[in-house]
């Protein structure tokens, strides 16, 4: 573990150096920020922060692929990812660094927008349950869009194709449930494709239901694209 400890600190020092991860930071509150007020700017304003949540899995699907782009594509192209190779550091090791270091950041990003809670708090009387049950299952969100983008950093060495790709997976992911009603409305078929797509799951967190099966299925899409990842950077080793 302490290995993990070093490769995840050596790249929250990278993140926390580096100017476009504090302007990715910002576009993301920025653009958190108009999501929020939309709610208010409305007639009859909920005390809620339902759009805020609804805007943020979308703002993920961009700035995921951003902070993970260069994690390991930039090992690459430098070459610096052959002295890793034969260094006494894990493959495993390496991936779970660098993508807690990516969480971290992204954690980093995320709590600046509790002062909209406070807001709430201040002005309204908020119903607490959604608003916390609704950051879990960010994180969650987040958490699992991180582990696409380590994905695709690991098995290119440019940054923008790694980028890129995530997106379009993130994306197939969030549109996955939409894509089900509109081809087949009813069925096995749809219900799995419903199943697959991210967003289901995300909704019951934005209605304060925090079910295990949730959880269970950004756990494990986290899981398995962190288990690829590992997987694509060992057979580096064969080549």
């Amino acid at each position: 573990m302490r290995t993990v400890q070093a490769v995840a600190w050596k790249e929250i020092q990278i993140y926390f150096s580096s100017p476009t991860a504090y302007i990715v930071a910002m576009i993301f509150l920025a653009l958190a920020s108009f999501f929020f007020v939309r709610d208010l700017s409305n007639p009859f304003p909920q005390a809620s922060m339902s759009s805020f949540f609804q805007g943020a899995t979308i703002i993920l699907i961009l700035l995921a692929p951003t902070l993970t782009m260069r994690l390991l594509a930039e090992e690459q192209k430098l070459g610096t990812i052959e002295l890793l190779l034969t260094s006494p550091v894990r493959d495993w090791e390496v991936v779970v660094g660098k993508y807690l270091a990516s969480l971290v950041f992204l954690m980093g990003t995320i709590i600046p927008t509790v002062y909209y809670v406070i807001l709430l708090a201040i002005f309204a009387e908020p119903d607490p349950g959604p608003i916390w049950a609704g950051y879990l299952g960010l994180v969650l969100y987040g958490a699992a869009a991180l582990s696409v983008g380590l994905l695709t950093s690991t098995l290119t060495n440019n940054q923008i194709i790694a980028a890129v790709v995530a997106m379009g997976i993130l994306l197939l992911l969030f549109f996955a449930n939409l894509a089900a009603n509109i081809f087949e409305p009813s069925g096995l078929a749809a219900t799995i494709i419903t199943e697959v797509g991210m967003q289901s799951h995300f909704q019951d967190f934005e209605r304060g239901v925090i079910d295990t099966k949730n959880i269970a299925y950004y756990l494990l899409v986290t899981t398995f694209f962190i288990f690829v990842s590992i997987r694509a950077l060992e057979s580096r080793r064969w080549r």
